[in-house]
C-alpha cells in the first residue's frame, strides 16, 4: 500500500504520520517542485515539474506506476484543482486520488465562490466585496466599518493579506495585495479572474477556530474536530487548544451534506456575537490538523483502512479535549 503526497513542502510531519501506519506494509513517497524536508524524510521522492507545466500530471502518473503507488493525496491548494481536473485520467491507471470533486474545490479555492456558497446556504460568514468601489460604498453607508480585511481572492498561507484602518490604507494595501499576487504563485489561479483578484472583507472580532470536518471516501459525514486558534504564524495555527465538538457538530454536518467532500474539509471560523461565522474552507489536510493528531485522532490510519476497503472506525477520531498544543521550530539541513 504505497502512497504519494504531492506538493509536500515542509509537511514532513504528515509523511511521518503515514509512515507510522504503513510501517512494514507500504512506503510513503513525496513530490515537490524543489527539495524539501518532506521529500527528504519520505521513503522515496522526486522533484516534479511545476504544477502548471504540461508534463506535471504525466510525470505523477509515471512515478506512481514505477513505484506501485496506489493513492495520491495533496496538501497544496493550487495543486488540488489541477489534480481534480485530471481525476479520471489518474484513476484510469489504478491510482486512487484522495480528493474532493472539481466543483467542491472550485468553491473552496475561489474565496468569492466560498462567500456566495455560504450566503446562499444560510451559513454565517462576514460581508465580502469583490471590488474596492462596492466596499467603499458599504463603509460609507455604515454597512461595515473599519478595520477591514484585504486578501487575495485565490489566496493561501496568509499571502497578500492586510488589515486597513482607514481609506488611505485601504487603497495602499489593495495595491500591495495585487502586487503580492502578481509576484507569487497566486498569479496562476488569480488569472481566472484577472479584473477581480482581491477581496475586501468585514473584519470580525471574536474567538477563531479551526475545524477538521471528516467525511469518508463516499462523502458521508464522520466527525468534526474543532480547535481554538490562539496564536498564528504564516497562516497556520501555531498554538491552539482542542475543544468539545458540541457547538460545531451542526455546522460540520451541514457542510458535509452540502459539499459531499472526500476525506477532509478544513474550515476556519469565528464565534461572533454568539454565532459561528465561516471565513474560509480548504479541501485538504491543513496546518491545524496536527493538533487533532497529537490529541489522539488518526486520519492517516483511517485513510489507509478505507483504501483497504475497511469500514470507518470511530476510534480513529477519538481525541482528548483541553490540550494546548504548539509547533516546535527545529532547524535542519535540507539535502539539495
Amino acid at each position: 500500500m504505497n502512497i504519494l503526497v504531492t506538493s509536500a513542502g515542509r509537511r514532513s510531519y504528515l509523511i511521518r504520520y503515514f509512515q507510522d501506519i504503513l510501517k512494514g506494509k507500504g512506503k510513503v513517497y513525496a513530490s515537490n517542485s524543489s527539495p524539501s524536508l518532506a521529500t527528504q524524510d519520505a521513503d522515496g521522492s522526486f522533484i516534479s515539474p511545476l504544477i502548471y507545466d504540461d508534463t506535471y500530471i504525466d510525470s505523477l502518473i509515471e512515478f506512481c506506476k514505477s513505484n506501485d503507488i496506489k493513492a495520491i493525496i495533496s496538501v497544496f491548494d493550487i495543486d488540488l484543482l489541477i489534480l481534480a481536473k485530471n481525476k479520471e485520467n489518474i484513476e484510469s491507471h489504478g491510482i486512487k486520488l484522495l480528493l474532493s470533486g472539481e466543483n467542491v474545490i472550485e468553491i473552496c479555492n475561489d474565496k468569492w465562490n466560498t462567500y456566495l456558497f455560504l450566503k446562499n446556504n444560510n451559513i454565517g460568514t462576514p460581508l465580502t466585496f469583490k471590488s474596492k468601489e462596492t466596499a467603499i460604498n458599504a463603509i460609507s453607508s455604515k454597512e461595515i466599518n473599519f478595520p477591514v480585511i484585504i486578501k487575495p481572492r485565490w489566496g493561501m498561507a496568509s499571502m497578500g493579506i492586510f488589515i486597513a484602518d482607514n481609506y488611505e490604507e485601504l487603497n495602499v494595501f489593495y495595491n500591495k495585495s495585487l502586487k503580492a499576487i502578481n509576484n507569487s504563485y497566486l498569479k496562476y489561479e488569480s488569472s481566472l479572474t484577472p479584473e477581480e483578484m482581491v477581496l475586501i472583507q468585514e473584519k470580525l472580532k471574536g474567538q477563531e477556530y479551526g475545524l477538521d470536518v471528516i467525511n469518508d471516501l463516499k462523502g458521508n459525514f464522520v466527525k468534526v474536530i474543532p480547535k481554538s486558534k490562539l496564536e498564528m504564524r504564516a497562516g497556520e495555527t501555531d498554538l491552539g487548544q482542542t475543544i468539545s465538538s458540541d457547538n460545531f457538530n451542526s455546522l460540520g454536518i451541514k457542510l458535509s451534506n452540502l459539499l459531499k467532500h472526500e476525506v477532509i474539509l478544513s474550515v476556519d471560523c469565528f464565534e461572533y456575537n454568539g454565532e459561528i461565522k465561516v471565513i474560509e474552507m480548504n479541501c485538504r489536510i491543513s496546518g491545524h490538523y496536527p493538533l487533532s493528531h497529537i490529541a489522539g485522532a488518526n486520519l492517516p490510519k483511517q485513510i489507509i483502512e478505507w483504501l483497504e476497503n475497511k469500514p470507518t472506525d470511530m476510534n480513529n477520531f477519538n481525541y482528548k479535549e483541553g490540550l494546548f498544543i504548539t509547533k516546535d521550530l527545529v532547524p535542519r539541513v535540507v539535502n539539495l
